[in-house]
């Protein structure tokens, strides 16, 4: 069953005199338990098309259907509260919060819940386990390495179970040893977890870690297919 449908998708928005078109016309299923990598050039269309899917913009025309919500029709009090429940972010820069431990910033999330003190625990313990980083739980941001400050930034995207990680050039400041293990962690959580992964990346490595590849360019979907 389809996680993600979209139909006749366009994206447009005006800088100047000039109509912008990033999306245009884009029909596009990704099944649940998927993991997508989402390639093509620079100004292809690939940040914007996961904005749509995390609710963070919306389409000018077409149908963005997730987890069976249509989310060009909610209002955007209903589309922040629709994106806390089913989406999980991971970005290039881990955006952790350099004050709080590690374990204060994967619970932070879980305060826009009704969970007890016991429950976020209980949720946090098991995102940083999932993550190999339950002995770094009351580290810092800036005692931590590139690569785990990521993989904390993950622990963070699952701790509320979302059933979409949308992960936006993760590993583009990473060296290839820290990116790879980042890269092998979000494939196990696919294939463990059954979570569905939308990658944004310019590396063709990076998508080798996907089960499937879609490739844009103008706005448009020109390649799909399983990764190699």
């Amino acid at each position: 069953m389809a996680l993600i449908e979209l139909r006749g998708v366009t994206k447009r928005f005006t800088r100047g005199d000039e109509v912008v078109e990033p999306l245009r016309d884009l029909d596009l299923d990704v099944e649940r338990g998927e993991f997508v990598a989402l390639l093509g050039p620079s100004g292809s269309g690939k940040t914007s098309l996961l904005n749509l899917l995390s609710a963070v913009d919306r389409a000018s025309a077409g149908s963005v259907v997730v987890a069976g919500t249509d989310l060009t029709k909610l209002p955007q009090r209903a589309l922040s509260h629709w994106r806390r429940e089913h989406v999980g972010n991971v970005f290039q820069h881990g955006h952790l919060i350099p004050v709080l431990t590690a374990y204060e910033n994967v619970e932070l999330p879980l305060f826009l819940f009704p969970h007890d003190a016991a429950e976020r625990h209980r949720r946090v313990v098991t995102a940083l386990d999932a993550v190999g980083l339950g002995d770094r739980a009351h580290h810092l941001p800036r005692q931590l390495s590139g690569g785990q400050e990521q993989r904390v930034a993950i622990a963070r995207a699952i701790v509320a179970a979302p059933p979409l990680l949308v992960a936006d050039e993760p590993t583009g400041n990473l060296d290839r040893e820290n990116a790879d293990a980042v890269l092998a962690l979000l494939r196990r959580l696919n294939a463990e977890l059954g979570v569905t992964i939308v990658l944004v990346t310019h590396d063709a490595h990076a998508a080798d870690f996907a089960t499937r590849r879609i490739v844009l360019d103008k706005g448009k979907i020109v390649a799909a297919g399983g990764s190699t």
